[in-house]
């Protein structure tokens, strides 16, 4: 692989459901310990955006979840 190509994948979570199992933790309130609005979250939770990597680990970080319970990436194929 050249150092100009570019690896595409998907990077999908595992939020929602690790939400729940933190006493039923809300986007909103998730939203305002890791600095991002609700939307961010919604969007993150639905892959249609795939956070920096900062965030991915805050976002682990007030889950109290390892990064890799999640986040995971799938290469394309």
């Amino acid at each position: 692989m050249g150092k100009d190509a570019v690896i595409k994948g998907q990077i999908s979570n595992n939020i929602r459901k690790l939400r729940f199992a933190s006493d039923e933790m809300t986007q909103k309130e998730l939203a305002a310990k890791v600095g991002v609005s609700r939307q961010t979250i919604v969007a993150i939770e639905k892959d249609h955006y795939p956070p920096s990597l900062a965030l991915a680990f805050m976002i682990a970080h007030v889950l109290g979840e390892p990064f890799q319970d999640v986040f995971s990436y799938k290469p394309a194929d």
